[in-house]
C-alpha cells in the first residue's frame, strides 16, 4: 500500500462513521447542541466542510469546486452561536456540498505525489499537504464524537 491509498483508507473509514451518525437525523435534529457551549450539528457539519474547501485549496490550488454562494459566512465563527434554522443549509444542500468537496478532494488526493505530499503548508496544525489530507478525516471525526451525545438525547439507535 503506498501514501496516497493508505490517506485514502484513513478518509474513507472516517466518512464511514460520519455518514453513520448523520444518516437518521433529520434537519431539527441537526440544530441540536450536545451541550450549551457547543456548537449544534448543522453549524458543525458546515464548517467542517468550509474548512476542508479552506485547507484543500490551501494546499492543492485550483482543485475544489467553489461553494455555494455565502456558504463560508453561514457557517463562520459569528454564526456559530445562532439558533434560527433558516440562517443554514438544509441537511440535503449540506450532503451535497460535502460530496462536491469530497469528490475533489479524492481526485487531488490520486494526482499528487510523494513529494507533492511532503510540500509544506501555511497551516500550523497540518504542516503539509500529506498532513491536510489526514486532517479530511480527523477533523471529522473530532467533532463527530459531539454527535453521539445528541443521538443518545434524541433516543437515536446506536448505528455504530
Amino acid at each position: 500500500m503506498d501514501s496516497r491509498a493508505a490517506l485514502k483508507g484513513a478518509i474513507d473509514s472516517a466518512e464511514f462513521v460520519v455518514m453513520k451518525y448523520l444518516s437518521d437525523l433529520s434537519d431539527a435534529d441537526l440544530m441540536h447542541r450536545p451541550h450549551a457551549g457547543c456548537n449544534h450539528i448543522n453549524w458543525q457539519v458546515g464548517h467542517l466542510i468550509a474548512s476542508e474547501h479552506q485547507m484543500m485549496n490551501g494546499s492543492v490550488p485550483g482543485g475544489m469546486p467553489a461553494l455555494p454562494d455565502g456558504f463560508a459566512e453561514k457557517y463562520s465563527r459569528a454564526t456559530a452561536e445562532n439558533n434560527d434554522p433558516s440562517a443554514f443549509c438544509t441537511k440535503d444542500e449540506l450532503m451535497a456540498t460535502y460530496k462536491a468537496q469530497r469528490i475533489a478532494t479524492l481526485a487531488a488526493l490520486e494526482k499528487v505525489t510523494d513529494e507533492g505530499l511532503d510540500a509544506p503548508t501555511e497551516i500550523h496544525y497540518a504542516p503539509t499537504v500529506g498532513s491536510v489530507f489526514t486532517m479530511q478525516c480527523c477533523h471529522w471525526l473530532m467533532h463527530c464524537g459531539q454527535w453521539v451525545i445528541v443521538r443518545r438525547n434524541l433516543n437515536k439507535p446506536v448505528v455504530i
